[in-house]
């Protein structure tokens, strides 16, 4: 059985709230308990905000879940916190959120379809990679060969 690690990010409202509910949530859909990240706070990513994120990564036993349902579960999370879905403006660029959750990795599963996995901007966001190191220290990026402290000191050393 793989583990699905997700993250999930705040900058609206009670952060702190929107991300237990969600974390409750997922486990709740997926049937198992979740380990969750010490809190990473970090500026917006890809927009502008005076709204400071609070992220953390999420580990779940995915069971025999494929990568597209907890996909679909996750989406489905942030439906329920934010039924508004305020992830992009209608130019499609990022805007402020009550909730996001993204999959970010499955085990050592690699696809080019939906969900994309890897995440394909993992290796670009620290607000991803230092919760990734912390809670998978052993996994691997299946492409690379490298573990998120390897990707994290690249990304510090750019």
């Amino acid at each position: 059985m793989a583990t699905a690690h997700f993250n999930i990010g705040s900058n609206l409202g009670d952060r702190l709230a929107a991300i237990g509910r969600a974390v409750a949530l997922l486990e709740h859909a997926i049937g198992a308990g979740a380990t969750v990240s010490a809190p990473v706070l970090s500026d917006a990513w890809g927009f502008d905000s005076p709204n400071r994120f609070i992220n953390v990564g999420v580990n779940i036993d995915a069971g025999n879940l494929s990568a597209r349902r907890l996909l679909e579960i996750a989406v489905e999370t942030e439906r329920l916190i934010d039924p508004d879905g305020r992830h992009r403006t209608p130019d499609g660029g990022y805007a402020d959120r009550l909730i996001d959750i993204d999959l970010i990795c499955v085990g050592d599963t690699v696809s080019q379809d939906d969900p994309v996995l890897p995440h394909p901007r993992m290796q670009e966001r620290e607000f991803v990679l230092r919760p990734l190191a912390g809670l998978l220290p052993e996994w691997r990026h299946p492409l690379s060969g490298m573990t998120a402290a390897e990707l994290l000191d690249i990304l510090y050393n750019k």
